[in-house]
């Protein structure tokens, strides 16, 4: 077997900002340009990198909420659409109570901010939910297709009686939304309360969403495809087994697209999956809060190991960093690049073959 030769540039280090500690990074590319939103405190940051992840800029403030989620996979999301940056969130002004509060805001909301002068500037955020509350658990995914179309997926709670999956999309690069609809709602009153749902599209610019069930017991992740946007195929389970659990993970998995092929990574238990849809799953390590990018034929998985942050790529495994959580990938033109928050820091890596 050929060895993989990875040369590991560290890039950055992002944060603290004032006294916060940086949180929950998230990447995206287009050709050599990067870019990296993250939250802090209350505040959402963005950092841009123009020579494929080897630098980043300074972190620019694009909004403040009364209060952001930022825990377990609730921070921002950030895509490319056309001319436009877009940063996802949900943010709220008056807090939960109870037991299961997690410090999640009751009111909060789905907000997107536009940038059309790369990253600089920023509008105000535009209400993504037509119900206004519905999102409070704060969990939600966000794609492109990088010419226009966009498409939201996130937990909504509007019924009252139970998790429900709920989506909306938008064909003018996230300036306007569609009316939202339900992607799916369990036979069985809620899917998994806390998991995050992941979202790409296809070469149609149509949408694959993922999510983690709560099905007789068992919390597997299904996958539904769309021929229009809006209506759903049959949800596909996800693995030859399943994970009877009386308690919610935490953990939702990551979602890839690239020349047709759709890739799917998620644990189950303490061991991480890879899977494409209608093949055999392959355990590819022990861990959680995977994240996962396919450039070409080459596939990068990275997610938190037991000693750490882990890259496997290919079927090779090489450790990033010892500590660390809540990794990120993308893909520019030349290379992986990874994230992930560190001891109050974003901390990046430009990975190369």
């Amino acid at each position: 077997m050929i060895q993989l030769l990875l040369t590991a540039l560290l890039a950055a280090s992002l944060g603290p900002v004032g006294s916060e500690p940086a949180r929950e990074p998230q990447l995206a590319a287009h050709g050599s340009e990067v870019v990296l939103a993250f939250g802090a405190g209350n505040s959402i940051y963005f950092s841009a990198s123009h020579d494929s992840g080897r630098t980043f800029s300074a972190p620019v403030k694009v909004a403040q909420a009364g209060i952001l989620p930022l825990t377990r996979h609730r921070g921002p999301r950030i895509v490319f659409s056309g001319a436009a940056i877009l940063i996802s969130a949900v943010g709220g002004r008056k807090p939960s109570t109870g037991a299961h509060s997690h410090s999640l805001p009751s009111d909060g909301d789905l907000l997107i901010w536009r940038s059309l002068d790369d990253g600089k500037t920023w509008s105000a955020g535009a209400l993504i939910n037509d119900v206004q509350g519905a999102p409070t658990e704060g969990l939600h995914a966000l794609a492109s297709n990088g010419t226009g179309r966009v498409f939201a997926a996130w937990l909504d709670k509007r019924s009252g009686k139970g998790t429900q999956l709920y989506g909306a999309r938008s064909t003018d690069g996230g300036l306007t939304w569609s009316k939202n609809f339900v992607i799916y709602q369990s036979p069985e009153g809620t899917i998994c309360e806390c998991c995050h749902p992941s979202v790409a599209l296809d070469s149609n610019g149509q949408p694959l969403v993922m999510w983690r069930n709560w099905l007789a017991g068992s919390r597997d992740l299904y996958l539904l495809q769309s021929r229009d946007g809006f209506t759903f195929d049959q949800p596909e389970k996800l693995g030859t087994g399943t994970w009877k659990l009386n308690a919610c993970p935490m953990d939702g998995g990551a979602l890839a697209v690239s020349e047709g092929r759709a890739l799917t990574s998620w644990r189950r238990g303490e061991t991480i999956f890879l899977d494409e849809p209608g093949k055999p799953e392959t355990a590819i390590g022990a861990g959680k809060d995977v994240a996962l990018v396919l450039n070409g034929r080459a596939i990068y998985a990275i997610w938190t190991a037991p000693r750490g942050i882990v890259l496997w790529k290919n079927g090779q495994t090489e450790p990033l960093a010892s500590g660390g959580a809540f990794p990120a990938i993308t893909a520019s033109s030349d290379a992986a690049i990874a994230a992930w928050e560190q001891d109050g820091t974003i901390r990046t890596r430009r990975l190369q073959k």
